[in-house]
């Protein structure tokens, strides 16, 4: 395990990744790293390979070609191998995935029990601790149905933290939110890469993306066009693609 400690190995490392559905070539040799404690957002229209990409760093989505690895570590195809390595990397998607039947401390204080063999009391008091982090302390014995969008969205976050993740993916987390609601999550969102946890987020929310992110990867019909400092790539775009975009986007 001397690679995990290896603080010059990237958190996440792709290699000439390719993903086809069918006839649809949807990622094109992507490479892209992203270092310790690094925020990248990534921003293209739809139907880019954004949330594919995604998807492909926890093998939710396999891929065809390439490598990706977590800490220095290759994703294994499945078995426990994956489910270990895939318990190191949080994910939180536009829906919830909240269970219904559960209240709102069950459910961030399972997966530890389950997962991690966390003794239940103790599961219990760092899922508290984290309902207080995330703003929700008060909703703790609450069903999911009886929270707004965003408060359930800050829990899904919360439930992945109670992981103790290495990395957080968010495939926009804030798209299926009333406007009000969405900056309770970005503020959640931008509290995290504050305190220097890695991150790799797809948002259309440019606010977010200029001010927390550390690096811009525009990518636009499965392949990364661009890979910039926020200021940079909002300021002097290179490609057609990028300026076509941000005129469509920050002009309305």
């Amino acid at each position: 395990m001397a690679a995990a400690a290896d603080h010059d190995v990237p958190m996440i490392s792709m290699r000439a990744v390719n993903k086809h559905f069918g006839d649809l070539h949807v990622l094109k040799d992507i490479d892209l790293e992203v270092r310790r404690g690094e925020v990248i957002v990534v921003l293209g229209p739809s139907g880019s390979g954004k949330s594919t990409l995604c998807r492909t760093i926890n093998r939710l989505e396999p891929i065809d070609s390439g490598t990706i690895t977590i800490d220095g570590q290759e994703l294994p195809a499945e078995g426990r191998q994956l489910a270990e390595l895939r318990s190191d990397v949080g994910m939180v998607f536009q829906s919830f995935n909240l269970f219904a039947h559960k209240t709102i401390l069950d459910n961030v204080a399972l997966a530890p029990t389950k997962v991690r063999k966390t003794p239940k009391e103790r599961a219990r008091t760092e899922a508290m601790a984290l309902l207080e982090r995330v703003g929700v302390a008060n909703q703790a014995d609450k069903y999911p149905a009886q929270l707004s969008g965003g408060q359930q969205q800050r829990v899904a976050i919360a439930r992945s933290l109670a992981m103790n993740p290495k990395v957080m993916l968010f495939d926009e987390p804030t798209s299926a939110l009333d406007p009000e609601m969405i900056n309770e999550v970005l503020a959640v969102m931008s509290a995290l890469a504050d305190g220097g946890m890695t991150m790799l987020v797809i948002t259309h929310e440019m606010g977010f993306a200029r001010r927390a992110a550390d690096r811009v990867v525009f990518m636009s019909d499965g392949a990364i066009v661009e890979d910039a400092p926020p200021e940079e790539f909002f300021s002097r775009p290179k490609t057609d693609r990028a300026k076509d975009f941000l005129g469509k986007i920050l002009n309305h």
